[in-house]
């Protein structure tokens, strides 16, 4: 059979652009041609979110939208949405083939099923008899210098808003053999940060019979040779206990960026969330962290208009913020997502309160943003140069993930320099200087 053009579109968050990589890596090894999701192809593979119902409504538009460039082509839905809703996905005629989050090791197989037969099917499983990572081909990297590896699948919190248990499935975890021989390749080829991610990396291990966790994965990776830089995804705050954060700021390389999602500053909304943690213990953790790591870049997630929040809420939560101060703060309007608690929940709130808290929130991260870079003002740091731009600049990140730019060196690309960075007024990047 002559091998044919596929086509991807991703939606969603770092995981599943990382699934959709790997996915492209199987139909690569199958000998077919990968294109660009605006050319013409034989079969699109749509990677959908449902994070929120935007998310939802997307995933379909770019499901039609695939079958519109050509109406011959086997179109294939896979990911978090197709998971929690395949009868939903089925009902979009323009789709072939439904894998939900699991089973996409077999998509070539299945694409060339239908290739042969043209029988519509959905292969998607019940997600909580799935208790095994699925082990996918090392996806291609589209940086050149920093390489971002899955870890681990599923999660087992279940906070009151969100849906992604139920699209992921219960905590699975990959072996740490398998991400040292990732790495060891990736690292090999010249790659210098390692950026570790997964739906819930704080529970990475716990579902394996040995006493195994993120830290010794970390120490394991810390280890090899040409590793320079870790970073660490999204992180569950109650996992950065005094004792871990300091046995983390121990391994060599471990940056010193962390994204903490707080999700409110109030503890009356925390708990109706769903949340395990207070906003004094949240505090404490800060405080460690800042303790053992040297400014240290904290982001977080907010969602605002969360069912019941009151002006009140809001206020505590702004207040906490304030008290923080992080480097950048991801603001969210609450997204109703139907099969969560949250759903039923009454005083839910109304659109126009969800943006004008939006917008405030907004605001303050601008602020704090700009606080966090003139504290980084005439610092000498490290930085990781990554792309060279048609301007004639190069632009690279510091350590603590601050983007900096300078006058352009190829000999510069790939590699870490100490440059002095200076505070820009009203950029988003700092600028760098020779030493």
């Amino acid at each position: 059979m002559e091998k044919k053009k596929v086509a991807f579109y991703n939606l969603g968050c770092k995981v599943n652009d990382f699934d959709t990589e790997s996915m492209c890596a199987l139909f690569q090894k199958a000998g077919y041609q990968i294109v660009d999701f605006d050319d013409t192809a034989d079969i699109y593979v749509i990677n959908t979110c449902t994070v929120t119902h935007l998310g939802d409504r997307k995933s379909r538009q770019i499901l039609r939208r695939a079958k519109r460039k050509n109406p011959n082509a086997v179109i294939v839905a896979t990911g978090c949405y197709a998971q929690v809703a395949p009868d939903e996905v089925a009902e979009v005629d323009e789709v072939d083939i439904i894998l939900g989050t699991t089973h996409r090791s077999k998509i070539v197989d299945e694409v060339e099923k239908f290739l042969n037969d043209h029988h519509r099917e959905s292969y998607v499983e019940n997600i909580w008899d799935n208790r095994t990572f699925e082990n996918m081909p090392i996806a291609e990297q589209r940086h050149h210098t920093r390489a971002f590896i899955k870890v681990q699948d599923g999660c087992n919190q279940f906070c009151s808003y969100c849906i992604i248990p139920y699209a992921r499935g219960p905590v699975r975890s990959r072996s740490v053999h398998s991400v040292c021989q990732e790495v060891k390749k990736l690292a090999e080829d010249g790659y210098r940060e390692f950026v570790f991610s997964g739906i819930h990396i704080a529970s990475y291990g716990k579902d394996f019979s040995e006493d195994i966790n993120l830290l010794t994965l970390l120490e394991a990776v810390s280890k090899i040779e040409g590793v320079e830089r870790i970073r660490l995804g999204s992180i569950e705050p109650l996992l950065m206990t005094e004792a871990f954060v300091k046995k983390l700021a121990a391994i060599p390389g471990i940056c010193p960026q962390f994204h903490l999602s707080l999700q409110s500053g109030c503890d009356a909304t925390l708990k109706r969330m769903n949340r395990k943690y207070t906003i004094e213990q949240f505090q404490k953790i800060v405080g460690y962290i800042r303790h053992y790591f040297t400014l240290p870049a904290l982001t977080t997630d907010i969602i605002v208009g969360f069912p019941g929040e009151t002006d009140e809420e809001f206020r505590q939560t702004k207040e906490t913020l304030q008290k923080i101060d992080f480097y950048k703060i991801h603001v969210f309007k609450y997204s109703r997502r139907k099969g969560t608690p949250a759903y039923d929940f009454p005083d839910q709130v109304a659109p126009e309160v969800q943006h004008q808290r939006s917008q405030e929130l907004i605001a303050l991260s601008k602020i704090q943003e700009e606080n966090f870079l003139l504290k980084n003002d005439r610092r000498v740091q490290p930085v990781l140069f990554e792309q060279i731009h048609e301007n004639g600049q190069m632009t690279g990140h510091t350590p603590n993930y601050i983007p900096v730019e300078m006058p352009a060196d190829s000999k510069s690309l790939g590699k870490i320099k100490e440059i002095v960075v200076h505070y820009k007024q009203g950029s988003d990047l700092m600028r760098g200087t020779e030493i």
